[in-house]
């Protein structure tokens, strides 16, 4: 019996041990990196591998930008609905989950001058 209770254990502990792994390894990134949530960003993501649990973290200047999460439709047009969350705190972060993510800036004109992202979720 002592037996069985020592393979349970060393299970459990495996287990652990892999789910504190998989937290570990994500990432986070400065959109934009070094000039931050901008205009002529929408090429930033091109040749980055993003997986569930990186964190996106747009830096910016609250009183001229927010960061809008958009459909592909709101990304392809630059424009947002009503209902789209909206953050604007200058320096927010957005937890990705697998698939496609489309973030633009809520402010005319600023999206039609490259202030959007899409980034895909391996």
């Amino acid at each position: 019996m002592a037996r069985v209770g020592e393979v349970m254990a060393l299970i459990v502990a495996l287990l652990c041990v892999l789910i504190v792994a998989d937290i570990a390894e994500a990432a986070t990134y400065n959109v934009g990196d070094a000039g931050g949530w901008a205009f002529n960003v929408a090429n930033w993501p091109q040749g980055k591998k993003f997986a569930a649990g990186d964190v996106l973290v747009f830096k910016y200047n609250s009183a001229f930008h927010n960061v809008v999460t958009v459909d592909s439709n709101g990304y392809q047009s630059c424009a947002a609905s009503s209902g789209d969350p909206t953050v604007q705190t200058g320096n927010d972060q957005i937890t990705l989950t697998k698939g496609d993510h489309f973030f633009i800036c809520g402010i005319p004109g600023h999206c039609d001058r490259g202030m959007k992202i899409s980034v895909h979720v391996d």
